[in-house]
């Protein structure tokens, strides 16, 4: 990013939300913190976020509700924290839309690789070389790798959060091969931001409601068993003039 990254860190204890603004401070990043999703909603009206940091136990409205809410409203990026380690809670997380999941206490220096990572995968792909397409077209979808755009066969632009993105190219350019959870956690966020393998899975579940006919029989995204996972469709590389037409994002309903 060319401009200084802007975080929004949502916590209430007001020792973590302090120790963590002065930290991200100090490493070139714009920090405002509130404590509460009434003051999130004000802040998210006054000003442009490019990552949220959102505790999970908050007072009022908690976290899993304010990650679902944001989900259905945009795909900026969220890393929630909690001080719950049950795997289960993870899960949860993720099936909110959460990009990525950090337990408590941690440190502040595993908390700033992972918003390096989550912003790098939801803006920092490079443009292509001038002559070069990053269109890529499947069963009437398009996806433009440069600007990280999905648009359905009806033109209209779906809204995918950075993790998901992630995972549709990396099924986009290992077309009809069988991949491993191990591999596509290694495709995509890598082991030290994806510790558990059941995160694949839901990422999957969450493209599934945003791109099959009918989620419980999936065409594009096949399962294989005691295998992984297949991308079906036959990709095709688009001439760039044929891009879609820029267009409000659909509301990312299917995201849970």
């Amino acid at each position: 990013m060319s401009r200084t990254p802007h975080i929004l860190i949502v916590e209430d204890d007001r020792e973590i939300a302090t120790l963590v603004s002065r930290f991200l401070r100090n490493n070139d990043f714009r920090v405002r913190a509130v404590p509460n999703g009434r003051e999130m909603d004000v802040a998210l009206r006054d000003g442009r976020f490019d990552l949220i940091v959102l505790d999970l136990m908050l007072p009022g409205e908690d976290g899993l509700s304010l990650c679902r809410r944001l989900r259905n409203d945009g795909a900026i990026p969220i890393i929630m924290l909690t001080a719950k380690a049950e795997e289960i809670d993870r899960i949860l997380g993720l099936e909110m839309g959460a990009d990525d999941y950090l337990v408590k206490p941690f440190n502040p220096r595993e908390l700033l690789a992972r918003i390096r990572a989550v912003l790098r995968r939801a803006g920092g792909v490079p443009a292509p070389e001038v002559g070069e397409s990053s269109l890529l077209a499947f069963a009437g979808w398009r996806l433009d790798k440069a600007v990280r755009r999905l648009f359905n066969p009806q033109g209209e632009r779906v809204a995918l959060t950075g993790a998901e993105l992630d995972l549709l190219l990396a099924f986009c350019e290992r077309p009809r091969r069988v991949l491993s959870r191990d591999q596509l956690l290694d495709l995509t966020q890598g082991r030290a931001a994806a510790p558990f393998e059941r995160s694949i899975d839901v990422l999957v579940s969450r493209l599934r409601q945003k791109m099959e006919r009918n989620p419980r029989e999936p065409e594009l995204i096949q399962t294989i068993r005691s295998g992984g996972y297949m991308f079906s469709p036959e990709i095709q590389v688009a001439p760039a003039m044929q891009a879609a037409p820029e267009q409000p994002a659909l509301p990312a309903s299917g995201s849970r």
